[in-house]
């Protein structure tokens, strides 16, 4: 017997009055659809919200859509959306680069005009509030088959002590066989330096000074001026620089080593700038001693700033040179050398000492870098740890301190192989630093083999964790429409409402200080199962509701008028009408997130004290646990509701 739908059923169906075929409801096409209907008239239940939450995409006016590359939440409420060039060609070539405010509370956003291409920079949350940007990109790679001059790094010399030299984008530097190759950028050469010894005869007499002078250098990188295989040398050579005459000709000129037509990497720049949330406009600072492109930059315990790997301004991935920024005198200085693969999580923990997850999104080769561990920053040494299964599946991997950051807990969830490979895992692992010989302990797996996915700590103590793809960049259709919130105490995940946006590449999460989680980004490298059409970058936001906010909203807890600033006691005290209902405080600092890298955003547990009208929290007295900043406190009732979050200032 047929099947034939009710006249109720039809009207749910159509949704109010659309015509269509119903005869052949039973075919796959329908059954789909019908299928598509039912879930969306499901997922709007309000019992159905209260258990999984509920998504919304954010209605974003054609002026400022963007390809949000880097996304920071700022102590204005106000999130930060860096492009830059936004991984497009075109727009790096025009010189076209973008970022947006953007205003959860009333949905308003403004682009920010953008001084530099911030594309693949990194980011960290500084003292005063400001946000530190530093690094980016100042070439777009070249494929083998499209490199059509040779090219390479050229070290320039000056070995004059007197004065720097600067040369200008377009300088020729020949070789001894006459061959002419050409610089892509300016570079600026310090002056040498100048050493005078001196030295004592026999006799005690004093003998004249010797001086001696070391020259300085920078690189550049140069191409052929002309096309073809004929410029390629392997040979170290010294090149003159066209258009110096005399002691300028002898003291300066280039050294190279190799010249090729290989794959031409990207290439990081130097400059660094600080975004000021009041006046909402970029500053620049001085810039890095080194190139940057996938820097990490993790704020430590006195303010400073550890920038950390990263490809330089020839494409080579840095070998280990790492430089401090100190926001009191806005200078770069010399850090501990050590080699990490492009965009390490590292986390600052209790004693000042990083903890490496493995967790890297991307450039530095399969065997070296991978392995995870501690780094004590003053003796610079490196200690690794072991117990991480899938060890050769850390790229793309997301990773966090598990709150409360007490508990100097780190997760490292999902992940897959180096560079295109098509590996994924699903394997999570948990790693207890308190320990006296801390090891990865195996966790709960995810639902699938996931890269990419957006993990975000929440105010209740889970991790809400969503999107990602089973393959590189979204390779075949395989971005994953899930979610789930991770429970620490459970060490158990549990369903939560599905995306409808897909995530993978260049995407980014963080939470709202209403409670609620935003995405961005994401840029498949195809936009079909069979990988015949182009991907396009996803400039859709979506926000993600969480559960405890379908709860009654006339018991969720309120906090009122309290300071700004932290009392030098440690505690602050905050007007509510039912202290009663509050059971926990949280401190969470501000994410700062870019390629499934979030070395900023952690949860630490707050002393509670009850009063009549009123709660206070105190915050522990130590910087290794909470740096410097600006953070959202949230208080929970025993439910795990939160409140809005009030911004406090820790100094």
């Amino acid at each position: 017997m047929a099947y034939r739908p009710t006249k109720k059923f039809k009207k749910t169906l159509m949704g109010g009055g659309a015509v269509v075929v119903l005869a052949g409801l039973n075919a796959p096409a329908a059954l789909s659809f019908a299928e598509e209907k039912y879930h969306a008239y499901k997922i709007a239940q309000p019992a159905y919200k209260a258990r999984y939450g509920s998504w919304a995409v954010v209605d974003i006016p054609e002026k400022y859509r963007t390809n949000a590359i880097h996304a920071a939440l700022l102590h204005t409420g106000k999130v930060l959306i860096i492009a830059g060039s936004g991984n497009e060609q075109k727009k790096f070539d025009e010189g076209t680069f973008e970022t947006v405010l953007w205003d959860p509370r009333d949905g308003s956003f403004e682009l920010v005009p953008t001084p530099e291409d911030f594309f693949c920079a990194g980011h960290a949350q500084l003292p005063d509030g400001r946000l530190l940007v530093a690094g980016g990109t100042a070439r777009y790679e070249v494929l083998g088959d499209g490199v059509m001059r040779a090219g390479g790094g050229m070290r320039v010399k000056n070995e004059n002590p007197d004065k720097p030299v600067t040369f200008k984008k377009g300088t020729r530097f020949r070789s001894p066989s006459g061959v002419v190759y050409v610089s892509k950028f300016d570079v600026t050469v310090p002056k040498a330096k100048r050493e005078f010894k001196v030295s004592y005869a026999k006799s005690g007499r004093m003998l004249p000074w010797k001086t001696k002078v070391t020259a300085a250098e920078a690189r550049v990188f140069v191409e052929a001026l002309e096309e073809g295989p004929q410029a390629v040398t392997k040979e170290s050579a010294q090149y003159e620089i066209e258009g110096l005459k005399g002691e300028d000709a002898d003291n300066a000129y280039g050294l190279a080593e190799a010249i090729t037509m290989d794959k031409q990497d990207f290439q990081g720049i130097r400059a660094a700038y600080e975004f000021d949330p009041k006046a909402e406009k970029y500053i620049p600072v001085d810039p890095m001693k080194e190139a940057r492109w996938y820097p990490t930059l993790v704020t430590l315990q006195d303010g400073r700033v550890l920038a950390v790997s990263g490809l330089d301004d020839v494409g080579a991935i840095l070998s280990g040179d790492n430089e401090y920024y100190d926001p009191e005198t806005k200078k770069w200085s010399k850090a501990p050398f050590r080699y990490f693969p492009t965009y390490p999580a590292l986390f600052l923990t209790k004693g000042g000492k990083l903890f490496y997850s493995g967790a890297n999104a991307g450039y530095g080769p399969a065997e070296k870098g991978r392995d995870p561990g501690i780094w004590d920053l003053e003796r610079n040494t490196f200690k690794k740890v072991g117990g991480l299964t899938d060890l050769d599946q850390t790229e793309t991997a997301a990773s966090l301190v598990l709150p409360p950051a007490q508990d100097q807990r780190v997760m490292i969830l999902g992940g897959g192989g180096v560079g295109e490979s098509d590996k994924a895992t699903g394997r999570t692992a948990i790693i207890d630093l308190n320990e006296e010989n801390p090891a990865f302990e195996s966790g709960p797996r995810l639902p699938q083999g996931t890269r990419y996915l957006n993990s975000v700590i929440m105010p209740d103590d889970t991790v809400f964790t969503s999107g990602g793809s089973r393959d590189y960049r979204g390779r075949g259709a395989s971005n994953i429409l899930k979610a789930q919130f991770y429970d620490p105490k459970a060490n158990a995940f549990k369903e939560a409402a599905e995306p409808t946006v897909g995530r993978n590449y260049h995407s980014e999460a963080l939470l709202l200080p209403d409670g609620r989680v935003v995405t961005f980004g994401s840029d498949s490298l195809f936009g079909d199962k069979d990988n015949t059409k182009l991907g396009k970058f996803e400039q859709r936001m979506e926000v993600y509701t969480p559960p405890y906010l379908y709860r009654d909203k006339a018991l969720r807890p309120v906090l009122g008028a309290g300071p700004r600033e932290l009392a030098a006691s440690g505690t602050a005290t905050f007007k509510t009408a039912h202290p009663e209902r509050i059971e926990r405080a949280r401190l969470m600092r501000p994410s700062a997130v870019t390629h499934t890298t979030d070395v900023e955003q952690r949860s630490i547990e707050l002393g509670l004290e009850k009063g009549k009208g009123e709660v206070t929290v105190e915050v522990p007295d130590d910087k290794t646990l909470v740096p410097p900043g600006w953070y959202m406190l949230f208080v929970t009732d025993r439910e795990g509701t939160p409140s809005e979050a009030k911004w406090i200032h820790v100094t």
